[in-house]
């Protein structure tokens, strides 16, 4: 392997053929909005440590906001964002800057937005974002209670001293949903509209950040660093944004869209889709080697086993297999027939405007009776499906008994 690996450089030049941000011109645009919303603000970001809160983070500090919060659950992730930031040296880190490992939902939080409060910008990033997440009742009720349930609580704190612009990052798979995570960000999307009337919410879908953690391509580098064989479906073509863009996007979405909109890149099926399959093969040549496709599990494990294999053999096993997974979508859309968009207001970006709003008790009664199957003795995935089924039209769930983690 190369003693070097630009991984930013890579994903510009061979995931998403932009070596340039998509995001430039509408942050040239917007730049005098923009300095004239966050200089000076005082912002909390919530999972901040994540790969997109990280983004965002990032983006917000080419700016002078005059206070930063930054809460996750992770420690060890906040650490390494407080050592990014300050060891890039290029970043307006503010004096008042502070992070804390607290999840959201917990009475700490409470606190800690009273005594560090009122903030003028609020950005939530705190989800479970993964398809794999709806394993069993369990990680489906996780999921649920982070992605909606603990959202609706922080919406009634933010209301105490409500900030100028509240985000709260949503997903492509929130339209037209095929999986209980992209019905649970719908249901997220509903939510926080529902509170458009007492605050200024916004929110963004959009395509897979590239290499973010726990994605796929991520995990190619950790099976290289661990010496491990990877697995790679076939065929599945999906857009991606680079964690830089991801950051921009958002921070577009929060100050500059209009309270309701839902904001969406606008990137080309034709020239910006990519199969996981090519990732694969051209971060392997970017590392000076060539895939050897197995056809099973244990073949690349196998092969994986020889300690020369890899660098002196110039290959490095790969089980090529054939999706057959629960929840996965042919297809990534970020906007439904119905829905009404403009085109206008961004270059690179088109904005869902006038979505759909319910009446909060609307709402209320899809919650409860989410509470209601989870506290039942006879719960099941099948039951959960068929209620948001009943709250969504069009989630149309797709079902295979199979799910991720039972792939290598």
């Amino acid at each position: 392997m190369r003693a070097v690996f630009d991984l930013d450089a890579f994903i510009g030049r061979c995931v998403t053929k932009r070596e340039r941000s998509l995001l430039a011109d509408d942050l040239a645009m917007h730049d005098r909005e923009l300095r004239a919303c966050i200089d000076g603000a005082r912002v909390l970001v919530i999972g901040g440590a994540g790969s997109i809160g990280m983004s965002y983070v990032k983006a917000l500090l080419r700016f002078k906001a005059a206070k930063l919060v930054v809460v996750d659950v992770s420690e060890n992730e906040l650490t390494e964002l407080a050592r990014d930031l300050r060891s890039a040296g290029e970043y307006k880190i503010p004096e008042d800057f502070v992070t804390y490992p607290v999840n959201f939902a917990d009475h700490v939080f409470a606190r800690l937005l009273r005594a560090h409060g009122p903030f003028d910008i609020v950005a939530n990033f705190a989800a479970h974002k993964h398809v794999r997440s709806e394993k069993d009742i369990f990680s489906i009720e996780a999921m649920i209670e982070n992605n909606v349930l603990r959202a609706r609580k922080l919406l009634d704190l933010l209301c105490a001293e409500p900030p100028r612009h509240f985000f709260c990052v949503s997903t492509d798979k929130a339209a037209n949903p095929v999986n209980i995570m992209g019905a649970s960000k719908k249901l997220m999307e509903e939510l926080i509209l529902a509170y458009a009337d007492r605050l200024t919410v916004k929110t963004a879908r959009f395509a897979n950040v590239a290499f973010s953690n726990g994605s796929l391509p991520f995990g190619f580098l950790q099976r290289l660093h661990k010496r491990q064989p990877w697995a790679c479906p076939r065929g599945i073509r999906r857009f991606f944004v680079s964690p830089e863009e991801a950051g921009e996007l958002c921070l577009l979405a929060s100050i500059v869209g209009e309270s309701g909109d839902i904001v969406f890149p606008k990137l080309d099926p034709a020239s910006d889709m990519i199969s996981f399959e090519q990732i694969a093969i051209n971060l392997l040549r970017e590392l000076g080697m060539e895939p050897d496709p197995c056809d099973t599990e244990d073949e690349a494990r196998e092969k994986m086993k020889n300690r020369n294999y890899g660098n002196a053999a110039g290959k490095w096993p790969v089980y090529f297999f054939e999706s057959d997974t629960s929840g996965e979508k042919a297809f990534e859309e970020f906007y439904t027939q119905d829905e009404t968009l403009d085109f206008s207001k961004f270059m690179n970006l088109g904005v869902v405007k006038n979505a759909k709003r319910r009446l909060l008790a609307g709402i209320d009664a899809i919650f409860e009776e989410l509470r209601r199957l989870f506290e039942s003795n006879d719960v099941n995935k099948e039951k959960i499906v068929a209620a948001l089924s009943d709250y969504l039209p069009n989630f149309s769930h797709i079902e295979k008994d199979r799910g991720l983690d039972s792939k290598m």
